[in-house]
């Protein structure tokens, strides 16, 4: 509903709203009338706060819901006015006010509480009358829609936090027609996994692609009029088929999630186009960086290479561009969404939006009206509780991730894809025992260091180096090839071929005594290994009685000769970004 319609006359910033009561010195929330209608609009039903259903986001059936209370009733503990009644000053002293944007104090009695998650933002504002009044109308902007019963019953502050966020293709809303499929019953477009630690210190954000192959379970939902109906489910489906087709809800989303990697939803959120447009705009804009010109001729996105600051329909026609960046896929897109999410949330949580009641109250207006939730976080309360736990991991400390997956082998013209193994499972496993990629990454750095230290100091002479050959999955006789060479041209006249390893190995290690050390780094110069194959440990007694290390040739082993040092640049099996980083499309 516009402003005129919830009771504020047209093209009134929400920060002006906020007027100086000269009794008390401090400023007040004042939500002016309209002919005919009360400044806040009284609850959309009857009763106390029901479990929505909807078909889809956005979908028609979704109730907005608020709690029931008497016609009149004042804030618990404050001596507020009925809500169609206006409070404070009087109107010659709130219009000579009007116009300013007021500079927030720390009023007695009022707090804020900011939630920052993904592009998810929203404001609580309380305690005064007048906020009441604000607080009942955000109230009234919520849409909730059931879990049934996919969800854990909802977060708790004493476990890791795990929120689904799905962005729609459903073109509802103004302007929306012309983007693709019109028609769209409102599939799992954009999908995300939010996963905050238990300790709050860090976060990790999943991408599922939207053509990615799985199982859609059996899905059991609520209907419009109270019943359940089990939506039956679908093998090897496109992931993005798990919410509005054959009426599937995001509790559908939320199962079909939890089978595939195992976490099991404490929420879902979910957003239209119309949600990126205004929270966007909200902020003031978000800041994005293009490595080239790009023109899309689908997505409607015509920007410059550069920096730039976009909202509105610039901001949805951005994160819809793929055909343009990358490789022209939703991969592709995946990653310009995960660069400009980035972007939104250090812009969420700067100063310029923290500090700036404008912004903040829009915020608000935008994230409650946007936004379809389930029934679990369905009041501004449990939502500001949420935001608080949301808002205690630091950006740096947010990494985005994007499921490891391969082009599916069953297509000749490809569309499609399916999981990238075991990479994939070892991601999921990670984030199901709250594992940081961001410490990971960190502690590959002081791995590869102990790795690369292990390399430097003396070194003896080759003809000191003792050592024992197994063959640990090589091919047959590399044993005997890597002594012939080490002997013959290497100067290693001390080693000998000591048959096959018990187990065989992926990859090559030299094992050594403490006192050996100098050996080892010299027959690490000798054959290419890096640090990672040097594992101290204990020496052997070779064939002449005295100590020797152990050079167990694995898989990776390519031929006397051949180094196997391990290439300075990890594969990218996991495409990941963190938050605080600006990333610039390509």
């Amino acid at each position: 509903m516009d402003a005129q319609g919830r009771g504020r006359a047209d093209d009134i910033d929400p920060a002006d709203q906020w007027v100086l009561n000269p009794n008390t010195g401090e400023y007040e929330l004042r939500l002016a009338p309209s002919a005919a209608q009360s400044s806040v609009p009284g609850p959309r039903g009857t009763g106390g706060r029901g479990r929505g259903t909807s078909g889809a986001a956005g979908a028609a059936g979704a109730r907005r819901t608020t709690p029931a209370r008497r016609p009149g009733a004042a804030a618990p503990g404050d001596d507020a006015p009925s809500p169609r009644r206006r409070t404070g000053a009087p109107a010659e002293a709130a219009a000579g006010r009007r116009g300013r944007r007021p500079v927030p104090k720390k009023a007695k009695g009022k707090k804020v509480l900011m939630w920052t998650g993904g592009s998810l933002a929203f404001v609580l504002i309380g305690a005064s009358g007048a906020a009441y009044l604000y607080y009942e109308h955000l109230n009234n902007n919520i849409t909730s829609v059931s879990d049934d019963g996919a969800g854990t019953g909802g977060f708790s502050k004493d476990r890791a936090i795990n929120i689904l966020l799905i962005g729609t293709d459903k073109r509802t809303g103004k302007g929306n027609e012309g983007y693709g499929d019109k028609n769209s019953a409102g599939h799992a477009d954009t999908t995300l996994v939010l996963h905050v630690s238990k300790d709050r210190s860090n976060a990790t954000v999943l991408s599922i692609p939207r053509d990615l192959i799985t199982d859609i379970p059996d899905c059991p939902t609520t209907q419009e009029d109270g019943t359940e109906k089990v939506i039956p489910g679908k093998q090897r489906a496109r992931f993005n088929e798990s919410l509005g087709q054959e009426d599937r809800t995001p509790s559908c989303t939320m199962r079909t999630i939890t089978e595939l990697t195992g976490l099991k939803m404490d929420h879902f959120m979910v957003a239209d186009f119309n949600a990126v447009k205004t929270l966007t705009s909200a902020v003031g804009g978000v800041d994005v960086c293009l490595a080239k010109d790009i023109k899309d001729k689908d997505s409607k996105l015509d920007l410059p290479k550069g920096e730039h600051t976009i909202e509105g329909e610039e901001a949805l026609a951005f994160v819809r561009t793929r055909h343009s960046v990358g490789f022209g896929g939703d991969l592709s897109r995946i990653e310009l969404q995960q660069q400009f999410l980035g972007s939104m949330v250090r812009k969420l949580k700067s100063n310029d939006t923290l500090t700036s009641p404008s912004k903040m109250i829009k915020l608000a207006e935008a994230a409650t009206k946007a936004l379809t939730v389930d029934d679990e976080i369905s009041t501004i309360k449990k939502l500001a509780d949420l935001g608080a736990e949301l808002g205690k991991f630091d950006t740096k400390n947010l990494t985005f991730a994007t499921v490891p997956v391969d082009d599916n082998p069953a297509e000749k013209v490809k569309a499609t894809v399916v999981l990238k193994e075991p990479q994939a499972q070892q991601l999921f496993a990670m984030v199901r025992d709250d594992v940081s990629l961001t410490e990971v990454k960190q502690q590959k750095k002081k791995e590869k260091a102990a790795e690369a230290a292990r390399l430097k100091g003396s070194k003896a002479p080759a003809s000191e180096v003792r050592v024992r050959i197994l063959n640990g999955g090589a091919v047959a006789g590399s044993a005997q090839e890597t002594l012939s060479w080490l002997q013959v041209q290497e100067g290693v006249t001390k080693s000998e071929n000591a048959g096959n390893a018990e187990q065989p190995l992926a990859r090559t290690t030299l094992e050594y005594g403490p006192d050996e050390a100098d050996q080892a780094r010299r027959l690490a110069e000798i054959m290419g290994l890096s640090g990672a194959a040097l594992k101290p440990g204990k020496s052997v007694t070779n064939s002449q009685g005295v100590p020797a290390m152990t050079l167990t040739l694995g898989k990776d082993f390519e031929g006397a000769g051949v180094p196997l040092t391990t290439p300075a640049k990890v594969p990218e099996d996991v495409q990941k970004a963190t938050a605080d980083k600006v990333e610039c499309a390509k």
